[in-house]
């Protein structure tokens, strides 16, 4: 029997769908995020993937850290067993998230040995006893991220089954990235490009499943391309790499662009707000680096972007470096010839 796949998290996060910035390992945690919230008021942000053990058998809460201004934030876990899952679900939801996405798309050699990312896309019925575990455990939107299918699986058998079991087992959102995983053969890097891109594949189950909310992912790099899956009736679009490497031009624009709201933040707007931000993390004991790594791409195209990314990755992990070498790097730009 088909479960209500109604929404049951907040109608914000939800609306904050249309454009998201992809969880991605070793990039997207606190201080990148933080960085992102201030190009964009509206967009979903996601964590990191954290896995289920972490938090449960490793007690790893601080993965979990973030600030109420990066808000509205998701919360993207690993794991594979429905229990552990649904006691993570829980520990994030009162860690003050408000979406609970499960990853079933990452290809990497150490997700696979745990049995979870893509290699679940060939177990779905193990993937529906997670969600119905994890919803059962929170009141926070559930939600999935996926391949199209993984090695020699046919996609356009694979994909509608899977999305039509999860939607029996409650959930309605759902985040797909356009390529198979091939988890034999290629390198989780390999990953992220060689497989080819199927847009219209994702683009036909929103027409087979329209009581569904997806969003498109993989090889989107602008807000063009963005606006043009919008309008061809895709729910929502993320974005990955793009985001995080040239930040100022993808985020920038987002809100007046996709969501109808505010103006365009400026790079070096965004960075002048940092710097309160980066003040608090250097006197609680942090280091400038931390931060100042996820802003390297913030004037990439522009004049003094060079100098930029110079001053702060030769000397921000130096010992002492603070918020006067981020002015430094600023005054930088601001000072470089235009044309």
């Amino acid at each position: 029997m088909r479960t209500e796949t109604g929404q049951r998290g907040g109608s914000a996060i939800r609306r904050a769908a249309r454009l998201s910035v992809a969880p991605m390992m070793d990039w997207t945690d606190r201080h990148c995020r933080y960085l992102h919230r201030q190009l964009s008021r509206e967009a979903l942000l996601y964590t990191e993937m954290v896995t289920s053990a972490a938090l449960v058998r490793g007690g790893a809460v601080h993965l979990l850290d973030h600030s109420p201004e990066e808000h509205p934030v998701a919360l993207q876990l690993g794991g594979s067993d429905p229990g552990e899952l649904a006691e993570a679900a829980a520990i994030g939801e009162a860690a003050g998230y408000g979406e609970i996405n499960l990853n079933v798309g990452c290809p990497s050699d150490r997700v696979q040995a745990g049995c979870f990312g893509a290699v679940l896309m060939e177990r779905p019925a193990v993937v529906a006893d997670c969600v119905t575990a994890m919803r059962g455990a929170v009141k926070a939107e559930v939600t999935v991220k996926c391949r199209i299918g993984v090695d020699d699986q046919d996609p356009e058998a694979v994909l509608p089954d899977f999305l039509a079991r999860l939607r029996d087992a409650g959930c309605g959102r759902f985040t797909i990235h356009a390529r198979k995983a091939w988890l034999q053969g290629l390198s989780p890097k390999e990953n992220r490009d060689i497989p080819p891109l199927d847009y219209p594949l994702v683009l036909r189950m929103k027409d087979r499943f329209p009581d569904l909310h997806l969003s498109v992912n993989g090889g989107v790099t602008s807000l063009a391309q963005a606006r043009a899956f919008l309008e061809a009736g895709l729910d929502g679009v993320m974005i990955g790499r793009a985001a995080y490497h040239d930040p100022g031009t993808v985020l920038g624009g987002v809100d007046p662009e996709i969501f109808g709201t505010g103006r365009v933040v400026e790079a070096e707007a965004a960075a002048r707000a940092m710097l309160p931000y980066i003040a608090a993390h250097l006197e609680a004991g942090g280091k400038l680096h931390q931060v100042t790594r996820h802003m390297l791409g913030l004037f990439t195209g522009r004049p003094g972007a060079r100098s930029w990314r110079r001053i702060l990755s030769e000397r921000a992990s130096r010992p002492g470096a603070g918020v006067a070498l981020v002015e430094e790097a600023l005054e930088a730009v601001t000072a470089a010839p235009v044309g």
